[in-house]
């Protein structure tokens, strides 16, 4: 299926074109100084009366007179929905994931949402995972799906960090771990405001989910899709923009034998648009779903290459 055919199946699968985005309407709550970095907590919003709580991190010394490059970060699944935004900005969860905190003390402006169903996003009446269960089943009874949502909300967030002072709002990428690299695939294709993205430990095709009889998170998950193409096909449509896509071949949430099929789907696209080096694939031999230290100075040299040079 030529590109242009199966981006527009795409989107059709999705839930249909994206609406007029609203006034963000930010509303700026506590701050919190951290070491080499201060952590402003907001809210802005997603569409009306749905507010998206976020933590924004600022570097020492990076004003609206001296701006930064910036990275959106999308948190991971885990199971573990008492943790959102928190974890990647430092303040909560697992000291491997801090990666929103790191990127700021590396001199990068942040960006740190909830995702739909996790911390500040969680339903009083519906627990966890029921919860997201129900929001999945309310989106497609609408014609949508929860990626069509995720996608929405991480475009709000771009609107959000290209209106601050502080960010160069040509210099702006985004990085995400286990769902929150199948959040990076997924909004890559739809916001050419992202210029370098950066995937960890997720890309599961539809073929190995199936094989493995797995019970991947949501997002993954988009209705009617399969007759078309495959989660590769997604990521192939960022071409020809910067994307860094790390996997650990011990990885059972992404089986490493599909991921080898789909690596050069993706360099296709890339190499079709003379882009070939915009493009790159790291299997670490002997590891699982983890962000390794090689895995990590990856992800640190593809930001400083592409939003610094």
């Amino acid at each position: 299926m030529a590109t242009a055919d199966f981006r527009d199946r795409l989107l059709q699968c999705l839930g249909g074109d994206w609406p007029a985005s609203p006034p963000l309407n930010v509303r700026m709550r506590e701050t919190i100084q951290r070491e080499g970095f201060t952590v402003h907590s907001v809210f802005y919003d997603a569409e009306p009366n749905d507010s998206i709580p976020a933590m924004l991190l600022i570097p020492d010394g990076v004003t609206p007179e001296k701006p930064a490059p910036a990275v959106a970060v999308w948190h991971q699944h885990n199971g573990e929905w008492h943790l959102g935004k928190s974890e990647p900005a430092g303040l909560a969860g697992n000291p491997m994931h801090h990666t929103g905190a790191a990127l700021a003390k590396q001199g990068y402006v942040v960006l740190c949402p909830d995702a739909q169903c996790f911390e500040e996003r969680r339903s009083p009446h519906l627990k966890n995972g029921d919860y997201e269960r129900f929001e999945f089943l309310r989106s497609v009874i609408a014609g949508k799906c929860m990626a069509w949502k995720n996608i929405l909300d991480m475009r709000r967030a771009i609107d959000f960090l290209v209106s601050r002072k502080e960010v160069v709002a040509n210099k702006v990428g985004c990085y995400g771990h286990s769902m929150g690299s199948t959040h990076t695939w997924l909004v890559g294709p739809w916001e050419p405001r992202i210029k370098c993205l950066v995937g960890n430990c997720c890309l599961p095709t539809y073929a190995g989910i199936h094989k493995e009889h797995l019970l991947h998170c949501f997002p993954n998950f988009i209705p009617g899709l399969g007759q078309y193409g495959d989660t590769p096909d997604i990521a192939a449509l960022i071409a020809p923009r910067p994307l860094l896509l790390n996997f650990g071949d011990q990885d059972r949430g992404s089986p490493i034998d599909e991921v080898r099929a789909a690596i050069p789907i993706i360099q296709r696209a890339y190499d079709s648009m003379h882009a070939g080096d915009k493009f790159e694939a790291f299997i670490e031999p002997n590891t699982g779903h983890v962000l390794s230290e090689t895995m990590w100075q990856k992800t640190l040299g593809w930001f400083n290459r592409h939003l610094r040079g």
